[in-house]
Formats: C-alpha cells, structure tokens, sequence
C-alpha cells in the first residue's frame, strides 16, 4: 500500500495554485507594467532560498462525490527566504485573484507571516497591492451579513514596529487595510506611475462628488512629498533594490545588534574641499549631501524621504563599517529651518535609531523653526516640541557636528544637553538665542532711535557684536568642547563610533515605535 495517489495529488494542486488567476489576469498584470508576486519574489530573494509556507492554500469546488473540480490559489503568498544570506518573513499580494480582495482572501496567512516575523526575530517584507486582504462588498451578499470593523492580527501589526524591520512595497494600486499596512511599516516605498495609495478608491470618491483617478487621488506626486510613504521608485526592480539596501543597516530584531562591515575607506581620508564648503558669507547657501558623503563611509549614504521634510535630511550610512543614522539639516530649503514637515520626518528617523540602537550623527545647521503664517498654521511649534522631546529621549549614542548655526529652541535639540556631549563645531559656527541679523535693531531699538546717526551706530554695534560672536570665544568658555578643521570631521566619528558601538544595548525598547 503506498500514497502515491496522494503524493500526485499534492503535484496536481501545486500546479492549480501556480496558475494564480489565470492566464488572462496575469497578462493584463502585465500590460500595466507590473510583474506577478511569486516574480517578484524570486527577483528580491538570494536564489531558490524562499520556502512558501500554505502552498495549498486556497478556496476549493468539489463535486458530488468529493473530487476536486477547481482550486483558487489565496491571494496572497507567504513563506521565509534569504535576502544578502539574512533570514527574512515575506508576504504578498497576490493582484490577480481578485484584486487582493477579502472574499478571495484567507486571513490568517496574514497573520502568520505577522506572527511568524515577531516569534522569530526575522525582517519582514510585505509584497503590498490591492486592497491587502480589506474589505469587499461581494462578501455581503456571500456571507449574508454586516460585520463590526476589525483589522486581523493588527496586534502583530503593532508589535512588529517594536520588533523587527518591516519593510513594505506598493507595487500597484493599494486601498484599505492594504494602505494601513504599508505606512504600517519602518520602510515604504511606492513605485512612480504604477503605484496608488488611497484610503478608499475613485468609485467611493467618485459617488461622494470628487471625481479623481487613481493617480490623481493618491499618486506618487502626492504621498511621495506629505510623508505618507517614505520613498517613490521609478520602477519595481528599484523598489525592490531599495528595500534590501534598508534591510543592509539593521539588525535583524531589536534583540540583536548591527554587525560592523569590512570597510575599505581610510578612516583617515580627507577631503580638502570641506575647508571652503560652508560660504564665509552667512546668508548664503551650499549644499549638504556632498558633506555627509564625504565624512561618512563612501557610498554608504542612504537617504530617506528625500521628497518630504525638505529641510532636514535623514538615512543611513555607515562609520568605519558601523551603520549609523544621520541627522542634517539642509540650507537650501528654508535655510535649514525645522518646519513641522521637517519635525515629522526627524521623529521618525530617530525613532528607527531607537528601536534598533543605532548611533546618530547630527550634522546641524539650524536657524531655528520656521516663523510666519505658514510655520503657525502648519504647528510647526507643537511638532517642533515632539522632535525635541525625541532628541532627548534618545538612549543610543548621539555626536554632533556643528557646521554652521544652531539658534534657539529648534538649534538647542542639536543633542541633549543633561548628557555627556560628544559634539564638534566648524570653524564657521555661530550660535546663540537668535542671529544677529534679526535681533540687534529689535535690542537697540531705543539706542537708534535717539542716535543722531542711527545707521552708523548701527555698523558699530554689529561690528562689536561680531567680535563676541566668535567661535572661538565659547571654546574658551568651555560652551563648545573642540573647533576642529572641517577636513578632520571623518577621523573624529569614527574615533566616536568606535566608542559608541561599545555603549550599544540590545533589547526591546520604552515604547513601539507608531506609524
């Protein structure tokens, strides 16, 4: 007696289940451009490392004497794989069988990926497109009642922030419950053109009196620049290759720590331009990435949220190996001002250092927040007061490298002042309450207005002020630890960063980190 008869059968359905929705919905998947799931699998994954787990998964039509008629795959994939040798949980959605709708929809292969990413300690990389397992009106009619909302293992969803990165890609259109857990992640990207996210699509909109396209409703010259999604790629292979750089900073779970690389870059590399890179005029502009790039590991730079937050820029990179986050303000937007957009975005990328103890080097050039009606109508203060409140709440080591400006309330959350304050400045620092510029004629005001001469008095106050205004003189005060060349400021992370990773703590952090 042998089970052979079964063992075919196991062949026969794994053969139904690979056809997905059929030769017709994968076409038209690809005639918009996008590849299938399982496709996209094996491109982000180190070879034949992916083990599905449910491959016979699927919603069954019997005949009357219990024979199999027809098999539809889930639609979604799940299973564990290799990315770069690093065990990873993958989920995706499977666009060709209903469109990732719940009535073609088996939950709890969501929540086993969820489950299975948190119990191990592994990555996860959500595969998002559709409405992710949400809602669908068919199943009314189907299953012949309404249901009180509830969103299938959100718990894990939840913990998951707080415990292993979470990547997720939109990959085409994604709605719903779909939309939730792709901002529910440490990482999204949507591609350009081909990707949407939306909290309900044109239909719903349409029937409200809005009449939008997808793209005009939620394309990615929308949720690229407001902070919904963190970066837009031009193409699915970029979105893909995106994610695994991510994935290259981090450690594989709060429980564990960033390993240092092999490094080929002489910690005692200089770039001679930097002496000339901040402009002696202050009121004029340079640009910042080329100086994180200098002072960091070359090429190992990677930006995050490029597009939104304009006046702060934020990602990895790494030290002598060491993957580190980084922390800059950019003087060509607002002259480097936090904005409430900005205040976002540094809330964010600090609460990723957080939770998976990276270091942070904050390169500051910092005016202070944004004035004027637009930084009062946006909040700027109520979200500028967050991200001070997350500088100081930072547990993992901080340096900061002073460049230029650090003025008031937003200049003082350069590093938390009640901690040992490894910190550097530029020759071309100058701080204080408030610049110069837009404080002495306010502080003078009764002084000129009785001065015969008031613009010359004016000239002999700044040019007095200026003097005090050295650097030099807070480093005689101990106010500022070292002015160092500029050209040196690579040597000095890294002799920071080979102290930091030793102050490093594994374990799970205060509080999960929020979407």
């Amino acid at each position: 007696m042998s089970w052979i008869n079964e063992v075919n059968e196991i062949k026969k359905r794994l053969k139904l289940i690979k056809e997905m929705g059929g030769k017709d919905k994968i076409k038209r998947q690809y005639d918009a451009g996008r590849t299938t799931v399982r496709e996209r699998i094996d491109a982000l994954v180190d070879k034949n490392s992916f083990k599905e787990i449910g491959k016979l998964t699927g919603l069954s039509e019997y005949d009357e004497n219990g024979k199999l008629k027809k098999l539809t795959a889930a639609n979604s994939v799940i299973g564990h794989a290799k990315i770069n040798t690093v065990p990873v949980v993958i989920y995706g959605d499977d666009f060709t069988i209903r469109g990732g709708a719940s009535d073609a929809a088996i939950h709890e292969k969501m929540i086993t990926a969820e489950r299975f990413a948190n119990e191990y300690r592994l990555p996860l990389i959500r595969l998002i497109e559709g409405t992710g397992g949400g809602g669908s009106v068919k199943s009314l009619e189907k299953d012949g009642y309404t249901y009180v909302p509830a969103n299938p293992g959100w718990d894990w969803v939840v913990s998951n922030m707080a415990t292993v990165p979470v990547i997720s890609l939109g990959l085409g259109p994604v709605a719903g419950l779909g939309a939730a857990r792709l901002v529910s992640s440490h990482y999204s990207v949507i591609v350009k053109n081909m990707s949407q996210v939306f909290v309900a699509g044109p239909p719903v909109v349409n029937r409200l009196g809005e009449t939008v396209t997808k793209e005009s409703l939620g394309g990615s010259h929308i949720h690229g620049k407001n902070g919904v999604i963190d970066d837009v790629a031009n193409s699915e292979a970029e979105a893909l290759a995106m994610a695994k750089k991510f994935l290259s900073y981090l450690p594989s779970s709060t429980f564990q720590l960033s390993e240092k690389i092999k490094n080929n870059d002489p910690i005692t590399r200089k770039d001679d331009w930097l002496i000339s890179a901040i402009p002696k005029n202050k009121r004029s502009s340079y640009e910042i990435r080329p100086i994180i790039e200098s002072v960091t590991d070359k090429n190992s730079f990677f930006e995050i949220g490029k597009n939104w937050g304009t006046s702060s820029v934020s990602g990895f990179a790494r030290l002598d190996g060491w993957p580190i986050v980084v922390l800059a303000n950019n003087p060509q937007v607002y002259g480097g001002g936090w904005t409430a957009d900005a205040a976002l975005k540094i809330i964010r990328i600090l609460e990723i250092a957080e939770t998976f103890h990276l270091p942070v080097v904050h390169l500051v050039d910092n005016p202070g927040f944004l004035v004027g009606t637009h930084g009062e109508k946006s909040g700027t203060i109520r979200h500028g007061a967050r991200a001070l409140a997350a500088i100081y709440q930072l547990s993992t080591p901080i340096c900061s490298v002073i460049l230029r400006r650090a003025f008031g309330v937003a200049g003082a959350a350069h590093m938390n002042h009640t901690k040992h304050k490894y910190r550097f400045a530029w020759p071309s620092g100058d701080w204080g309450s408030l610049p110069l510029e837009g404080g002495i004629e306010a502080a003078y005001k009764s002084d000129l207005k009785e001065s015969d001469n008031p613009e010359q008095l004016l000239n002999e106050i700044e040019k007095r002020l200026n003097h005090i205004r050295s650097p030099f003189r807070t480093a005689e005060k101990f106010s500022v630890e070292d002015i160092i060349d500029p050209r040196d400021t690579r040597k000095e992370l890294c002799d920071w960063i080979s102290l930091a990773v030793k102050n490093r703590k594994a374990g799970p952090v205060s509080f999960g980190m929020r979407p």
